[in-house]
Formats: C-alpha cells, structure tokens, sequence
C-alpha cells in the first residue's frame, strides 16, 4: 500500500471524527482525498463523494432523528426535487461532459478544472457557515411549518444538480432554505437537511452512477466504514471536547482546502 494511500484512509477516518465531533462538514473533504491522496478522477471522485456523504448523512440524520429534530414531511417535500436534479445531474449530464469544455488560444478549460473549481468556489460560503456563531445562524422559531411549493421546487432541483456536480451535499444551501421557505425552527431544520443530504446523495448515486460507471466497492465500502467508525469516535470525544471551537478551526481549514484546490487545478495542473 502507498504511503499516500495510507494517509487517505487516515483522512477517511478523520472525515468520519468531524463529522461525530460538530455534526457536518466534514465529508466535504471526501473529494479533495479521494483526487488528491488516491488519484482518482473528478467523475468517480465525485460519485463516491455522493455515498459517502449519504451513508454518513443517513447515521447523523438518524441521531438527530432519534432526539426529535427531522421533520420527516418537510424532508420529502425538500428531498424529492433534489433527487431528481442530482439524478438527472449525475445519469445524463456527467457521462456527456466532454474532457474538455472550452479553449481560449492555448488554454484548455476541462471538465476537471469546471468540477473542482465549482466544489473549491463552493467550500467557501461552506466555511463561512461554519464560522459563524450559534447566535449568528438564520433561525427562529417560527410556529406552523409552511411551504413556498414554487421555490422548494426551484431550490431543490438547483441544489440537486449543484450536488451531482461536485459531490456535496451542500447543507450550508439547504439549511437556510428550510428555515426562510418553509419556517423550520433551526435545530429541526439541521437535522432534517441530514435526511433530505442522505435521500439525495444515495439516490443520485444509485439511480446514476451506478449504472453509468464500474464501482470498486471494495475500496468504497473501506472508506466509508473507516469514515463511520470515526463518527462514533467522534461523537464520544464530543462529550469532552468543545465542538464550537472545533468547528470554527474546521472552517478556517476548509477555506486553506479550498485555496490548495485552485491552486492545484488552476496552476499546478495546467
């Protein structure tokens, strides 16, 4: 085994920690291991980002499901556009892009360069959220739960294909939509956008991927049952450990994660 290769498994284990330590985020990370520490490509990067982050969706949106905070009915209304854009993202749009998708004079813009670059643009409002304090997050309890149908309809299918593309599962999107659209209260609404990460990566993994491209399984079975079992390891040191400083710390990395991403793509590789 590479000694890169052990380092990815180690990072498979600390995306797992992260995620047990300040309940998110940390599987954003499973794109950057996957290309950089086991040279894998944007395509399959991405698709087995989407199971990774599903499956550890599906423990933490389980958890919060277990203390009361899943609104199991916003989740469905939320989670159903969403999987038909990442399904439709990840079974008809990914396959086409062609290696390259434009070229000014000698530079080559590629297919590579447009995933990566989104998720690295990305990262950042997802470590801003992650800077802010409790007491900054959007969030009142705001009584009835209600539906803005259109625009649940809008976002969702936008938040869908966003994560086809680049294999998030874009929570920092869909926490603010659930409390501005349809009045969640904040805790419900980070324990609901869980389940809706879960539904929509799964399935646009399954109803994709997997019937557009071959699967190690073995080696993603691994990965993500290293990435669960620091979950547990995690969610135990959080009973010692002050997880709001830890994930204002995990914020300012993913910004550094996001930098080193453009650097690589935009520089280094070109």
């Amino acid at each position: 085994m590479e000694v890169l290769h052990i380092f990815g498994f180690i990072s498979a284990l600390i995306i797992g920690i992260s995620l047990g330590l300040i309940g998110g985020g940390g599987s954003i990370l499973a794109v950057p291991v996957l290309a950089y520490l086991f040279s894998v490509n944007e395509k399959v990067a991405t698709a087995y980002s989407l199971f990774i982050v599903g499956a550890s969706a599906l423990v933490g949106g389980w958890k919060q499901h277990l203390k009361g905070y899943v609104d199991w009915r916003t989740a469905i209304v939320f989670g159903v556009p969403a999987i038909i854009g990442v399904t439709l993202v990840r079974h008809y749009l990914v396959p086409i892009l062609p290696d390259v998708l434009f070229q000014i004079g000698d530079f080559e813009f590629t297919r590579r360069m447009g995933m990566f670059g989104l998720f690295a643009f990305l990262m950042i409002p997802a470590a801003f959220s992650m800077l802010k304090n409790k007491t900054e997050a959007l969030g009142k309890s705001g009584g009835e739960v209600r539906y803005n149908y259109p625009l649940i309809l809008v976002e969702g299918l936008l938040v869908g294909g966003i994560t086809g593309l680049i294999g998030a599962g874009g929570g920092f999107l869909i926490i603010p939509a659930l409390v501005i659209l349809a009045n969640v209260e904040m805790k419900v609404a980070v324990g609901t956008s869980l389940i809706i990460i879960a539904i929509k990566s799964l399935m646009g993994f399954f109803l994709g991927d997997a019937f557009t491209m071959d699967i190690d399984w073995q080696f993603l079975l691994i990965f993500t049952s290293l990435s669960f079992l620091g979950i547990f390891i995690g969610s135990y040191a959080s009973n010692y450990i002050n997880g709001e400083k830890l994930k204002k710390g995990f914020g300012y990395f993913i910004l550094v994660m996001a930098v080193f991403i453009f650097y690589m793509e935009f520089f280094i590789s070109h």
